[in-house]
């Protein structure tokens, strides 16, 4: 077998492999002897075929796995040598393609190196980390928004108009055509104005009843309707309005706690404090990560494969372009043409993704299965009542499974060079924290 080079730019790679006729027969060759012993054919005993009958049997089905595996072959063997590592699948192709049994077989190949990494004195880095703590204020805040998620409705004046928000309890009837249907009846049923849980259009003219007050709603139902027999007609519903409420916030006292599954207030504000401490530190290693980033952008530069970043600027373009015209569903457009904007954004996230790879590879970095099964089960909470076919899909699915564990491995290295990075500690109010985040929203 012959490997010969024929390009070397940059990371551009080239070679043309040569895989002899009597390579391949060889290979032929060996592949029928280890098969030999388990194969019967008529007129003789099990291990028994004369080779030649069989060359002439199974020779040809076997030739092109003996072609394909000698140019795997060849290939493997030159990373090997060569300590090289393509960025994307490597561009095989034959080029006799008048190839006749007992030829030579020629074959192109070419690919784009990923680069040599520099090294980078992690200890050296330079990082400030926020730091935000849950004052009473801001605790206050977060138990004056969960009193309101637990509020009660209280009679209003009498004569009083409902309003968007208010609770009306009523006894209704509704027909269609005249006629009472299934589950359009209900008595001292409570309902919040502007809840969207009855039929559209229904709760809106409700609003500026009273008290006692018997009102008809006129209502359509949704072509789509789950009953059929309702789907797309009119229905007419008589209300009779026994009650209107106003709502009114909880009383933040330790009843309120123990509806939340607090001993008391005390202990609910100590819950609030650490969970509104939890999701401040969250932000500020979003942060930190992203100083850490530029840092690293800043300090580290190498030759990029034109591949790479050509395929991230696509699909950065395809991901904004979307963005912007949210009401296009499929991918059946035009292509998005990358601008130079996209393809700097995407060198920056192929250098730091290679850049990134290599110093987790470097330093051991395993995503393991406890972690990765987590991710998925996390990700199966978006689909309720479909959790386990999600699960099924997953484990089914490798390129699934590499979009899961990518940002792992990524959130995995970061941490890893925070512990070595020298970090300093910045105390700032929550309103600086947010500044900060809406930053990187802004980028």
């Amino acid at each position: 077998m012959q490997v010969t080079e024929t390009l070397n730019e940059g990371l551009k790679r080239g070679y043309n492999i040569v895989v002899t006729a009597a390579e391949l027969d060889d290979k032929v060759n060996e592949k029928l002897t280890e098969a030999q012993p388990d194969i019967e054919m008529k007129g003789f005993r099990k291990g028994k075929v004369p080779m030649a009958l069989l060359k002439k049997q199974f020779g040809q089905r076997l030739l092109g796995e003996a072609m394909q595996e000698s140019i795997d072959g060849a290939m493997n063997k030159h990373f090997e040598d060569s300590g090289e590592r393509p960025a994307l699948q490597p561009e095989v192709k034959m080029t006799n393609e008048d190839w006749k049994e007992g030829d030579d077989v020629h074959v192109e190949m070419a690919y784009e190196a990923l680069p040599e990494i520099p090294e980078v004195d992690l200890k050296s880095i330079e990082l400030e980390k926020l730091v935000v703590k849950a004052d009473d204020a801001a605790v206050d805040e977060a138990l004056g928004n969960l009193a309101e998620t637990a509020q009660d409705f209280k009679a209003r004046r009498k004569g009083s108009k409902a309003k968007d928000g208010d609770q009306v309890v009523m006894d209704f009837v509704g027909k269609v055509d005249g006629e009472a249907f299934d589950g359009g009846s209900a008595e001292d049923y409570p309902l919040v104005l502007g809840s969207n849980s009855f039929i559209p259009g229904f709760e809106e003219q409700l609003v500026g009843v009273k008290a006692e007050e018997e009102k008809e709603v006129t209502v359509t139902f949704p072509e789509e309707y789950q009953a059929e027999n309702l789907a797309g007609k009119e229905a007419v519903f008589t209300c009779t309005i026994k009650e209107v409420k106003e709502p009114v916030a909880a009383e933040i006292n330790d009843e309120l706690a123990q509806k939340f599954g607090a001993e008391d207030l005390a202990a609910l504000k100590t819950q609030i404090s650490e969970r509104l401490e939890a999701e401040y530190a969250g932000a500020a290693r979003a942060v930190m990560k992203r100083g850490l980033l530029d840092v690293l952008d800043e300090k580290v530069s190498f030759d990029l494969p034109p591949s790479l970043v050509d395929a991230e600027a696509k699909q950065i373009a395809h991901q904004l372009w979307h963005e912007e015209n949210p009401d296009v569903e499929g991918h059946d457009h035009d292509p998005i043409e990358p601008t130079d904007e996209h393809t700097k954004l995407a060198e920056r996230r192929v250098r730091l993704g290679l850049l990134l790879a290599e110093l987790g590879q470097k330093a051991e970095v395993e995503v393991t299965d406890a972690e990765m099964t987590q991710s998925i089960m996390q990700q199966a909470r978006q689909y309720p009542g479909q959790e386990r076919q999600f699960f099924e899909f997953i484990q089914k699915n490798a390129q699934m499974q590499q979009q899961l564990r990518a940002p792992l491995f990524e959130d995995k290295v970061v941490d890893y060079v925070f512990e070595l990075a020298q970090v300093s500690d910045k105390e700032v109010g929550k309103e600086d924290l947010q500044k900060a985040v809406d930053a990187l929203e802004e980028e």
